[in-house]
Parts: structure tokens; C-alpha cells; sequence
């Protein structure tokens, strides 16, 4: 590990005083290894890696353990198949929170700067049924990896969206939850991401903590009265963590939430408003800092008069209406030659979101119509609401999986039908047109891993 920036390192030693040894240790060890499963494509039931590479749970999060060692994650199927998502343990707390607060009735809930994704995946996995999930990342390129890694996750709760935070001033009250995990000076990742270090600066501190207060002030308007905003840094820093939480119970009409639990190696803030610290010494995860907040005022929310937009209601062809499980739940909509679902129960206000916001990618794209030629796209073979019964399915093993998703040609196989489903073990990967003699790989090309197989 790099030499730790002096001024952090004196910092620490007053903030943590005995402790602080044990932490300097603990950032010259190999961080824990930590996934999440995915419960709507893999049950905790099913062992993903044999039982030898588990570490054991992650307390606080359902669905998610620890492995002895990292494996080559990048030559795993199940991987590629949203089947389960690499997640940094400590800020899996964030489930423990929203299993307090969430209510049982569908809510609106935003992922403010939610790429690459981590926790945009965990929060579709536990909101309750019917609701919506906005997942935004103003970095164009970063937006992306943040739509690829929600499409193989499958869920159809979410839009994906590129804006800044001033850009939702539309949707005033919109909210029940908004969760910003803010840019920051990234201090709890110094054993994790050596740049880390490298990008550290006393200046850097202060520009981070004027930024997440900026962030704040742009988005406070859209929580809804009665809403929550968990607000959550990967740093160390007083400043960029209690004082904002301090701030902002200065400057709005909110209260500080306490979110009950047993678990003795997280640490209490150094604040009155309630709010929670993850140390690498205590915690088998990286440094973490979270606290909630309750709007008590402000305006309420409704959706406007339906006007023009820029989703044209559509008829799903009959094949592949037949792909979904559930096909009532859903509203069709094309944009151009995309024919995609929607949420029945949210399609309103998803329809808003277009035409407020940039959206990239919203419910789930089901097919491509060109001259009447309906042809299946990768998100429908990866969504978890695919009725697989309807479909033609090529059963890979592991080598011939990778293959597939390398986009290199697969063996033909005696299956009728034009379009075959590509499974590992009953996870969805994608698609191939069945030509007779040989199967067209339509994996997406920027998406295909490019490690060579016997990496």
C-alpha cells in the first residue's frame, strides 16, 4: 500500500486515539470480498461458489456473503447474468435501513449518483412490489456502465437516468426516498483503490464538502413530505459526514433518524443526529459513513395532466407477448423501432420522466421491429419477469457460456424455432439466431468479455 498522506494519518491517530493502530493495520491488509445475490434470478438456497470459497454472511444485509479469496470474476457466467453483483460490504448497510423504513405500499425512490450500480441493484431488489426507482449518474460514461449493470440485473422497476441533481427541480415533492451516495474524498478506499491516495487532498476535502451540500440543496425539493434521504460518503472526513447531516437539520424542516441495531463493530457518529461509521479494524468491509434524514414539510406531489410525450403507446407482437410471465402488469411503449414495458402502476409517471429528463433506459426493451421482423433484444433475455417456457433454450455449460459471451460462435444445436435463449444453469445470458447449419451470436459487442478463456 502507498504511504498514507500525513494530515489524514494525524488526523486519525486523534480521532480514533487507542484504536488508531489497529486501524493502520487493518488498511495493510487484502480487503474482504464481499457479493449480493440476486433473490428473483438466484435464491440464497442455491450455492453460486462451492462452500469452501464462503466466508459467511454479511450480517446486515439478506442475500450477501463473503468469499475466502477473489475469484476471476470477470470469467464467471452468473456474473454476466445479473445472477449476483460484487459489492463492497460495508455500505450493504444501507439494506439493514431500508428494511426500518421502507413502508409496504409501492413508493417513488431516486438513486442520485448511483453508478456503477451497487446500490441501485440492491434497492430494486427490496423495494416494495409496484414501486419505481430512478437511478441517475450525471457522467455520461459512467451512466453507461450504470444501464448495463441494471439491464443484467433484470428489473423493470427502473429508469436510468444522465442529469445533474439541478435537473429534477420539476418533480417537487416526487420522492418518498432519495438516497445520495456522494462524490467524496474517498478516504475509506485507501486499502481498497490505491489512487485513492494518490487523488488526496486537503483541498479536495473542502471542494468535496461544498459539493455534497450543493448536491443536497438541488435535490431537497423533491423529497416528499414524510420522505426519507439516506445520505452516505466512502470517507473519514467530519466535514463531507456529520456536519452535513448537521446542516442540513439546520437549514430544512427535517429530523435525524436512528436506525436500530445490534451489530457491535459499527461505530457511533460524532454527532447528536443519529448516524453510522464503518471502520476496516471493526468491520469486515471498508470505511463507510451513513445517516438518515426525514423531510417533515414541504410540497406534495402530483402528477400533472397527461400532455404529449415522447413514448407512443404500442400493441406487443403476439410472440413476444407470450415471453412474459406476468403480461397484465406491463404497458407497451415503442420509441422508434424499440418496443419495451413498463410498470402498469408507474407507467404515468415514468412517461413524466421522459419528458423531464434524459432517460437512458426505462422498464424493460423486449424486442426490435425492423419491416415487420421482430427480433429479441439482450434485456429481455436477462429480465427476471421472462417466461423461459416459451422459449427455445440452449442449456450452456460454463465453456460454452463464456464462448457465447465472448460473441465468438457457439455449435449448433437441433432446436426449432428462430430465436434461441442462451442459459447457464437457468440464468439468462442472451440471444442467437438459429440459421439450420450454425447459431448468430447478438450478444451485445460492447458488452463482450475480451480475457482470453484460459486467463
Amino acid at each position: 500500500m502507498n504511504t498514507l498522506p500525513a494530515p489524514f494519518e494525524e488526523r486519525m491517530r486523534k480521532l480514533l486515539g487507542e484504536e488508531a493502530p489497529a486501524f493502520f493495520d487493518a488498511l495493510q491488509t487484502e480487503p474482504p470480498v464481499s457479493i449480493r445475490l440476486n433473490p428473483r434470478k438466484f435464491p440464497a438456497s442455491l450455492p453460486i461458489f462451492p462452500q469452501a470459497a464462503t466466508a459467511g454472511p454479511v450480517s446486515w444485509c439478506p442475500d450477501a456473503f463473503y468469499l475466502n479469496a477473489r475469484p476471476l470474476f470477470t470469467l464467471d457466467p452468473y456474473l454476466h447474468g445479473g445472477a449476483y453483483y460484487v459489492q463492497e460490504a460495508s455500505s450493504m448497510f444501507i439494506a439493514h435501513i431500508l428494511n426500518q423504513i421502507l413502508p409496504e405500499k409501492e413508493i417513488r425512490a431516486l438513486d442520485l449518483c448511483a453508478a456503477p450500480g451497487g446500490k441501485s441493484t440492491l434497492l430494486s431488489s427490496l423495494l416494495p412490489p409496484d414501486s419505481v426507482l430512478v437511478a441517475n449518474e450525471v457522467i455520461r460514461s459512467r451512466a453507461t456502465i450504470l444501464k448495463e449493470n441494471i439491464i443484467k440485473w433484470g428489473s423493470e422497476q427502473v429508469v436510468v437516468t444522465n442529469n445533474d441533481p439541478s435537473d429534477f427541480g420539476a418533480l417537487r415533492g416526487a420522492f418518498d426516498l432519495i438516497l445520495v451516495d456522494a462524490p467524496c474524498s474517498g478516504e475509506g478506499m485507501f486499502r481498497k483503490d490505491p489512487n485513492a491516495i494518490q487523488e488526496w487532498s486537503e483541498h479536495n476535502l473542502q471542494l468535496c464538502s461544498e459539493r455534497q451540500r450543493r448536491i443536497l440543496q438541488d435535490i431537497w425539493d423533491c423529497l416528499k413530505p414524510g420522505g426519507f434521504l439516506i445520505y452516505s460518503t466512502c470517507t473519514y472526513h467530519r466535514e463531507e459526514n456529520e456536519a452535513i447531516l448537521e446542516w442540513l437539520l439546520r437549514q430544512y424542516d427535517a429530523r435525524s433518524v436512528e436506525i436500530r441495531h445490534s451489530f457491535d463493530s459499527i461505530t457511533p457518529g460524532y454527532s447528536e443526529a443519529y448516524c453510522y461509521r464503518f471502520y476496516p479494524h471493526k468491520t469486515r468491509g471498508e470505511g463507510f459513513f451513513t445517516g438518515v434524514i426525514q423531510k417533515t414539510e414541504g410540497p406534495e406531489f402530483h402528477l400533472p395532466a397527461n400532455k404529449k410525450n415522447k413514448i407512443s403507446p404500442v400493441s406487443l407482437p403476439a410472440e413476444t407477448r407470450a415471453l412474459l410471465a406476468y403480461p397484465e402488469l406491463y404497458t407497451p411503449y415503442a420509441n422508434e423501432q424499440i418496443v419495451g414495458i413498463l410498470p402498469v402502476r408507474q407507467a404515468a409517471f415514468i412517461r413524466l420522466l421522459d419528458n423531464s429528463l434524459r432517460v437512458l433506459y426505462k422498464g424493460c426493451e423486449v424486442a426490435e421491429i425492423i419491416h415487420k421482423k421482430v427480433r429479441p433484444l439482450p434485456a429481455l433475455a436477462l429480465w427476471q419477469g421472462l417466461n423461459q417456457d416459451q422459449c427455445p433454450i440452449y442449456q450452456a455449460d460454463k465453456t460454452t457460456a463464456l464462448t457465447f459471451l465472448k460473441k465468438e460462435d457457439i455449435p449448433p444445436i437441433p432446436l426449432t424455432g428462430d430465436w434461441i435463449l442462451i442459459t447457464h444453469e437457468g440464468i439468462g445470458l442472451g440471444w442467437c439466431k438459429n440459421l439450420g447449419n450454425r447459431l448468430n451470436n447478438y450478444y451485445p459487442k460492447e458488452w463482450r468479455i475480451r480475457m482470453q478463456l484460459n486467463s
